[in-house]
């Protein structure tokens, strides 16, 4: 057995009616340009982190299929989410809810973390860094 990594992590990838709007919300939130959609796949967009890393992708999906996740319940649980570190926790919260996120009732540990939804519903969280 051999101790090389399988692969390397490179995005996270959202399901959204609207790729080009929401990958223009969480742009606004990490200061990461927005590169697609193209005319080779029109249903898929993505942030560019410069080099930094793993990013974020949007890929498109009918208004009909999509349907928020409801946390913390499992009727329709989150499959995932997005943690965001951030140096003071209010500025964070002033700053996405400027941009449209809503500040989710649930708030497990607000003074190490605060969970949000973006426009479309998708949780993620602001992380005490």
């Amino acid at each position: 057995m051999t101790d090389a990594p399988v692969a390397r992590f490179a995005l996270f990838a959202l399901d959204c009616p609207d790729p080009l709007e929401l990958a223009r919300f969480y742009s606004a939130i990490t200061g990461w340009p927005v590169t697609g959609p193209t005319d080779t796949d029109p249903d898929w967009v993505e942030l560019d982190p410069g080099g930094a890393g793993a990013t974020l992708a949007f890929q498109q999906i009918s208004e009909g299929e999509f349907t928020p996740p409801e946390w913390p319940g499992q009727v329709r649980p989150q499959r995932g989410h997005v943690d965001f570190d951030v140096p003071d926790l209010d500025a964070g919260e002033a700053a996405v809810l400027a941009l449209g996120a809503v500040k989710h009732e649930t708030q497990p540990a607000p003074e190490s973390f605060r969970v949000f939804l973006d426009p479309i519903g998708h949780p993620f969280c602001l992380v005490r860094a």
